[in-house]
């Protein structure tokens, strides 16, 4: 009422997710159409927009030094980067766009544990007419999948956390060009009940160059 009668203005709301490189929730990027249409002929995702919109932004704090960022936009996939020791861009280790090939909902607490321990870690994978090799190795000769926690901003300002059991595969696409797939179970709390799925995803990198950002 005070502020109403003082001519106060509220402030704008202040998003949590943060921000690199000019990347933003609710901006947009343009990716670089020469590099795209040379490489895309030997990816096994097809038509990739040049203009994304950002529609949410993930956070997965691996240890201490080590964040992984996910800009999740209107064409059904995300550019992650990569942050080690640090969350400025002299800190970006790596930078892939990653996209979604296909997501399937897990039914019972028995098939949720059997995703766990058979399906997701293996030491090879295929998809379509690929055959691709683990890369996340440790001294365990099973590899257990990575447990990781992703917290989510959306446009709405609602936030989500989502639980991940992830493993990445590569292959060796053409000349010094590689592919990644990206084998992942999820589980998110929703209304004190788990909800399950098991996604899988295809990324290939891409250099901060090839990235330009229009709002």
């Amino acid at each position: 009422m005070f502020k109403k009668w003082f001519g106060k203005k509220e402030s704008p709301p202040v998003t949590l997710a943060p921000e690199i490189m000019g990347l933003r929730l609710g901006g947009a990027f343009e990716l670089d159409d020469l590099k795209l249409r040379l490489i895309e002929p030997n990816l096994v995702v097809e038509g990739v927009a040049r203009t994304q919109f950002i529609q949410a932004v993930g956070v997965i704090k691996l240890d201490e030094s080590t964040t992984v960022l996910r800009y999740y936009t209107d064409d059904e996939g995300f550019l992650q980067i990569l942050l080690t020791g640090g969350m400025t861009e002299n800190h970006i280790s790596d930078v892939k766009m990653w996209y979604f090939y296909e997501t399937k909902g897990i039914g019972s607490e028995a098939e949720w544990n059997q995703v766990l321990s058979d399906r997701i870690s293996n030491p090879q994978a295929s998809l379509e007419k690929y055959s691709y090799q683990r890369v996340w190795e440790s001294t365990d000769e099973a590899s257990p999948p990575i447990a990781m926690t992703e917290k989510t901003y959306s446009e709405d300002d609602a936030v989500s956390e989502t639980d991940q059991f992830a493993m990445l595969y590569e292959r060796k696409a053409e000349g010094d060009q590689f592919e990644y797939l990206m084998y992942a179970g999820e589980e998110k709390i929703i209304n004190n009940h788990a909800d399950h799925c098991f996604v899988v995803s295809t990324g290939f990198n891409i250099q901060p160059a090839d990235i330009a950002i229009i709002g």
